[in-house]
């Protein structure tokens, strides 16, 4: 029998920070840069980016159901094989899809208020549009980015210069080209979560001709694209500290940094060769993902206090 606990485990209720995150940093540079904020746009826009999230979500469990079913057997680990709540039966797939259908008509709900109550922008709507498309059609066919070897790029731009662009855009109508070189730095760091969790997927991705980046360049040449993602992030950062946001950001970012030149090392070295390493690989490719966002939300609260 499905509980609230098994709804929240096809909700991955922690990986919805990967977006929250980054939504933030983008409502917050309105305010940082040109003093525009708006705090019920701002939770609009956030409940709305949080719909298209879950949307995302259950797209995944539903039509990555044959891989995840694959995955338990072959090389699972924390991070990767879906929530193996549809795969045990424990909530049947068509009940997943109908919360999705809510979800993604919430999500759409929430884009017509926004552009034509609060009027936000006449291109608000469009920006939820591209990301449902991008997150919902990640693992739904026909689309199914994640098996055309496109789906990386489509996180790029969701994760990345979406989710800060979309809660600047909402604040200010305009965009800006600051706010998309600060976004540079979070998709490489998006991208990166994907290309490692596509490692303890291989071997069942393999098997359900599942054609992702790593299935067609293979593990040594991902590998490398990990690792010239971490550089391009690092260069990407200090950049917008040559640009103008404000330095002490880049204190905040220094950990970062470490752990991720020591992951990129890691990498390069095939540690994801060992199970054990690889799912603490995975875990810290997230922490850099989110502490990149943080880093940049920290270094304004900080000057603002200074």
């Amino acid at each position: 029998m499905a509980t609230l606990k098994h709804w929240l485990l096809i909700s991955r209720i922690p990986f919805l920070s990967v977006v929250i995150l980054p939504f933030i940093l983008g409502s917050i540079l309105s305010g940082y840069f040109f003093g525009k904020f708006n705090l019920v746009i701002f939770l609009l826009g956030l409940l709305g980016a949080l719909f298209i999230q879950l949307a995302t979500h259950y797209s995944g469990e539903v039509y990555d159901i044959k891989e995840d079913r694959l995955s338990i057997t072959l090389e699972k680990n924390f991070f990767t094989g879906g929530s193996q709540v549809l795969v045990e039966n424990i909530i049947a797939p068509k009940r997943v899809k109908i919360i999705m259908r809510v979800a993604i008509f919430l999500a759409l709900v929430v884009g017509f208020l926004l552009q034509f109550y609060f009027k936000t922008g006449s291109r608000t709507l469009l920006l939820g549009v591209s990301g449902l498309l991008c997150g919902l059609f990640y693992s739904k066919p026909p689309l199914r980015w994640v098996s055309r070897g496109v789906g990386e790029i489509f996180i790029a731009y969701a994760y990345g210069w979406l989710a800060v662009n979309a809660g600047f855009y909402i604040q200010t109508g305009h965009f800006s080209l600051l706010t998309t070189l600060i976004s540079l730095p979070i998709a490489c760091a998006a991208v990166n979560i994907i290309l490692i969790n596509e490692y303890p997927d291989y071997p069942a991705d393999i098997a359900s001709g599942k054609l992702n980046l790593l299935v067609r360049i293979g593990k040594v040449k991902t590998a490398i694209l990990y690792a010239l993602l971490v550089v391009c992030a690092v260069v990407a950062f200090c950049l917008t500290l040559a640009k103008g946001f404000p330095v002490i950001s880049g204190v905040f970012y220094f950990p970062v940094f470490i752990l991720g030149s020591i992951l990129a090392g890691k990498m390069l070295l095939q540690e994801y060769k060992d199970r054990q390493r690889l799912e603490k690989m995975c875990g810290a490719t997230i922490i850099v993902s989110l502490g990149t966002s943080l880093s940049f939300i920290l270094g304004l609260w900080a000057r603002k206090l200074w």
